[in-house]
């Protein structure tokens, strides 16, 4: 078992790895970000990653302060799912009663690999390339229905 500080190190070096690993990733070296995460340009849209003992996550999340517009923004991207999922290659999981730890209910659309962990360092390398893979191809989904609201909402 780690201590506090040993973990707090641990994750602090995952991080740094993952950082690292975009860093020579093809698909984002000539990026000026490497991901969108909390700038998505949409009020209460994020991305995220985590990881866990558990696994590997590729989040995004809609946590809008008002719930009639969280509403619109989930009911958005359920209708044009088939263009947030294309290039995935099964179907995310939808979740719209995700409870944070802090015990916020969120909405959760995500991907992810079970069977690592995150203690295992030895395993970095595979929650590297899940993590940078399927969180490009949730930016490019994101974009495209992103697009579709910006024009709906002119």
């Amino acid at each position: 078992m780690y201590s506090r500080d040993e973990m707090k190190d641990l994750k602090k070096r995952f991080w740094d790895g993952l950082s690292d690993y975009a860093q020579s990733h093809p698909s984002l070296r000539n990026r000026k970000h490497k991901f969108l995460l909390h700038n998505t340009r949409l009020s209460g849209v994020t991305m995220k990653f985590d990881a866990t003992r558990e696994g590997a996550y590729v989040i995004l999340e809609i946590d809008h302060r008002n719930e009639e517009r969280q509403e619109k923004l989930y009911n958005h991207f359920l209708e044009n799912r088939t263009l947030l999922e294309a290039d995935f290659s099964k179907p995310l999981v939808w979740n719209t009663h995700y409870i944070r730890e802090c015990g916020k209910q969120v909405i959760r659309i995500y991907c992810m690999q079970e069977g690592l962990d995150i203690h295992r360092q030895e395993q970095w390398p595979d929650f590297y390339n899940f993590m940078v893979d399927n969180m490009v191809r949730l930016e490019r989904g994101f974009s495209q229905v992103k697009a579709l609201w910006d024009m709906w909402e002119e």
